[in-house]
């Protein structure tokens, strides 16, 4: 474009030589500076002759003055331009960056330094508006670069905000667990402290309604009690807490008392799974005391319901079933064939004062015993006459070695109880 202006300028100047009325004159042509030589077009140079110039001379250094400030401007122009597209790259960039768009951007647009006017003035004029555009984009970009940036902050604040408003909600969580388990353990403390309060007051209650039926009195010695039965029903009864092993002989020793009528009932029975008649002693109605084992029965000749105290042994063997029958320490009764070969079945229930219809159960009041027990002892063996003479008789203690009478063996239930026995002398001063 400047090359174009120079050459415009250079044929008006030609143009105005050849209308000039001066015939005889030529056009010289010199070397130019090296700034002229890039301008392409040769001018003629200015004669070096003193004087006053002529009108072609003063036009002629007029022209070669305007080309000077032409490729000044043009040098001007070229420095501002690549200012201007650093600044626009720049400008792209930043765009790029804060509005997400492609660095490109700028390129793709309208590039307005492409067709600037030919007129200095113009051009001075559009590089203003060109520099105040850029300058207000900057500013635009700017503005939106800081509100991009508030924006960025206030997640963070939200965030922060957030964060705290949890680590406090986390903290009264933690309180009120802190608090709850504080009210659990109180709460189990009293709860524990009640519980051991009520088995206390229960183990008091149970202790004192230990010592009313045992009136009000301890036992001398663990054997030193005798059982109650004072009505005939069918929940008062006493339990052996051990049971039998199998036994294939025995000998069952007890003291007893009783008035009843008709019949003193069942002292004691003996029942097993599948056999609730394995050992039974009883006086139901007008019958005469009779032994069970295995369900088969032996008559014996005792006779003990006139409410005195009674030594009552029962031996038997499996060897031909013989049994024998004491009372007071003298033989009043023996037989054979009560279920011979039949050994005693281990694991059973053995109770006082009730016959078993069941294993530990099914009782029926009218075999009830009515009356007192004490005593009660059963050896593996067939004891001696002499040796159940002298229990009977009171010169010898001997406790069975298979059930003994003990205190802590013998529970009570139904409202039987137990109470300290008389002597075995005061028993003996009874008959």
């Amino acid at each position: 474009m400047l090359a174009l202006l120079a050459a415009g300028v250079a044929l008006a100047v030609a143009a105005g030589a050849q209308d000039s009325p001066a015939p005889g004159n030529r056009f010289v042509c010199t070397a130019l500076p090296p700034e002229a030589a890039r301008a392409g077009c040769p001018l003629p140079a200015m004669p070096m002759q003193g004087g006053a110039l002529s009108p072609e001379e003063e036009l002629r250094a007029a022209v070669l003055q305007l080309r000077e400030t032409v490729v000044q401007q043009k040098e001007t122009l070229g420095s501002q331009r690549e200012a201007i597209r650093e600044l626009t790259a720049k400008l792209a960039r930043c765009e790029g960056l804060a509005g997400g768009k492609a660095p490109g951007r700028a390129a793709s647009g309208k590039d307005t330094m492409g067709d600037l006017p030919r007129d200095p003035g113009h051009v001075v004029e559009q590089l203003s508006r060109s520099l105040q555009t850029l300058k207000d984009r900057l500013e635009s970009l700017e503005h939106q670069l800081r509100a991009n940036v508030s924006n960025a902050v206030l997640p963070g604040d939200f965030r922060e905000v957030l964060q705290r408003r949890l680590g406090e909600l986390e903290r009264q969580l933690l309180r009120k667990v802190a608090e709850l388990e504080d009210e659990k353990s109180l709460l189990h403390n009293e709860t524990s402290a009640h519980r051991q309060k009520t088995e206390s007051a229960l183990n008091a209650l149970l202790q004192r309604v230990t010592e009313l039926e045992r009136g009000n009195s301890a036992f001398k010695s663990p054997d030193a009690f005798k059982v109650s039965l004072p009505l005939r029903t069918n929940y008062l009864y006493g339990k052996i807490k051990k049971t039998l092993p199998e036994l294939y002989a025995f000998t069952i020793c007890l003291w007893l008392r009783s008035s009843a009528s008709p019949g003193i009932g069942t002292p004691f029975s003996y029942a097993v799974p599948g056999q609730a008649n394995e050992i039974v002693l009883i006086e139901w109605g007008n019958n005469p005391i009779e032994l069970l084992i295995n369900d088969k029965v032996a008559q014996l000749p005792l006779f003990v319901s006139d409410g005195k105290w009674h030594h009552i042994c029962i031996t038997w063997t499996t060897r031909d079933g013989m049994w024998e029958a004491f009372q007071d320490g003298e033989k009043l009764g023996t037989g054979e064939n009560l279920a011979p070969w039949h050994p005693i079945k281990p694991g059973g229930v053995l109770i006082l004062g009730q016959e078993q219809d069941t294993v530990g159960g099914r009782f029926d009041a009218t075999q009830a015993f009515v009356g007192e027990l004490s005593q009660f002892n059963i050896w593996d063996r067939v004891l001696r006459a002499q040796e159940i003479i002298n229990i009977a008789n009171c010169s010898t203690n001997m406790p069975g070695n298979i059930i003994p009478w003990v205190d802590n063996n013998v529970d009570v239930f139904g409202g039987a109880s137990k109470w300290p026995v008389e002597t075995c002398e005061e028993r003996l001063l009874d008959l």
